[in-house]
């Protein structure tokens, strides 16, 4: 299988995702990655990683039952899946390794 590279946005749901996780569905989604980024995010662009994670086989749905606070609507709810998982914890590996390798008189230089 060819590997498939995750930008900076789709890490951000797939850790989302896993961090809400089992109330992960679009407006949980949207709501904590705008609390936790601090940045504006529309719906239809959490909407759209949501579905091309799914594609790639770093989550999974599944749709809940139907609530009357939603007008008989059903939620679909996202989890990780193993390969999501692994995904995560790769670039999570990566991240640590470079920043390990910057030496200590460079981050002092700007006050990190």
């Amino acid at each position: 299988m060819r590997r498939s590279f995750l930008g900076e946005f789709e890490e951000v749901i797939l850790l989302v995702v896993a961090s809400c996780h089992p109330e992960a569905y679009g407006v949980t989604v949207w709501e904590r990655v705008q609390v936790q980024t601090g940045r504006k995010i529309t719906m239809s662009a959490v909407h759209a990683t949501l579905y091309r994670l799914e594609e790639k086989g770093f989550l999974h749905s599944n749709m809940g039952g139907s609530t009357q606070e939603r007008g008989g609507r059903r939620k679909r709810f996202f989890t990780l899946t193993p390969a999501g998982a692994s995904a995560l914890q790769e670039i999570q590996a990566l991240r640590t390794k470079l920043w390990q390798g910057i030496p200590q008189n460079t981050l002092q230089l700007f006050g990190i």
